[in-house]
């Protein structure tokens, strides 16, 4: 377990690579920060619903992109309408 600050690390970083992987997707540097941090718990729970889990350090971030990318990509939906 990370602790508060070392899940908000990984969630920061999460956003950032979710932001790169969704080109045009994104909401700028900071927002793109927050849904990390947010899709690191959205992606806890996706994955845990189709039985996939993850360990270690590389697997939160995992997670917290996979869950940050569903965010950034959900929110697209509704920006564009």
């Amino acid at each position: 377990m990370f602790g508060l600050i070392g899940s908000i690390i990984i969630g920061c970083l999460a956003g950032f690579i979710a932001g790169k992987i969704m080109r045009g997707g994104g909401f700028g540097f900071w927002m793109n920060l927050l849904l990390g941090i947010v899709g690191g718990v959205v992606g806890g729970w996706t994955l845990s619903l189709l039985n996939i889990s993850w360990g270690g350090t590389i697997g939160s971030l995992g997670t917290a992109v996979v869950g940050a990318v569903l965010l950034l990509w959900i929110a697209s939906l509704f920006r564009k309408s």
